[in-house]
């Protein structure tokens, strides 16, 4: 106990000292949910600070279609992605015997609301959605245009950039960046934007100047696994 109120304590007044505003305690504590380690963090910030950054370009030219067809198998595993990855963030996924790669059913524990979602194949699959972390249309305005077809499919499928999410969360996102949309769920803020990051400079992705002060501030809220008591 007395570790966790040092380890908070730190994180309040690292925010403080950032600028970033006083987090609350209730975020604070979300957010050991989702640790980071100390050297994700310092890789996180030193891509960050790598990152190019510019204007967002328009979105000429773009359409779905440019990234490949929808959750390809890119990996050869005879699975499309989607169901990779619904059986990969699903607990207790139910996989159909016919094929061994469709999800019939699971549960979601929601990493941008927290809810708990009961996912079943069928009329109501939708509530259950894979999200492209860095989505594809920010992607495109930021460097995918220039691309090859393949590296933008493979962007497209890539499991680093894919998360099973809620779905009405995921159409509140769209194609928003961090200087736009954030996960509803604080806690989970600094585990996400450092995914972001870790994708963008994987991919030479761009970013614009409120983009990165996002990923800053919140880089700077993270609650990192075995930091030391204040």
């Amino acid at each position: 106990m007395r570790r966790w109120t040092g380890l908070l304590l730190v994180v309040l007044a690292l925010a403080v000292a950032a600028g970033t505003g006083l987090p609350t305690w209730s975020s604070a504590r979300e957010a050991a949910d989702h640790p980071v380690t100390a050297a994700d963090l310092a890789r996180a910030r030193a891509d960050l600070a790598a990152l190019v950054v510019q204007g967002r370009a328009p979105l000429t030219g773009y359409d779905r279609s440019a990234f490949g067809t929808p959750w390809a198998d890119v990996d050869g595993n005879g699975c499309g992605t989607r169901d990779d990855v619904l059986a990969r963030d699903l607990r207790a996924p139910r996989i159909d015997p016919a094929d061994g790669c469709t999800v019939l059913s699971g549960t979601l524990l929601d990493p941008y609301t927290g809810e708990s979602i009961a996912f079943r194949r069928g009329p109501d699959s939708a509530e259950v959605q894979v999200d492209h972390v860095v989505a594809l249309a920010d992607a495109w305005q930021k460097g995918a245009q220039g691309w090859s077809e393949e590296r933008r499919e493979r962007f497209a499928n890539d499991p680093a950039n894919l998360l099973a999410v809620d779905g009405d969360a995921n159409q509140r996102k769209g194609a928003g960046d961090a200087a736009t949309w954030l996960p509803p769920r604080t806690g989970y803020r600094c585990a996400y934007v450092a995914r972001q990051v870790r994708v963008k400079a994987a991919y030479g992705l761009a970013v614009t100047a409120a983009e990165r002060d996002a990923l800053a501030r919140w880089l700077d809220r993270c609650v990192v696994v075995g930091a030391p008591e204040g």
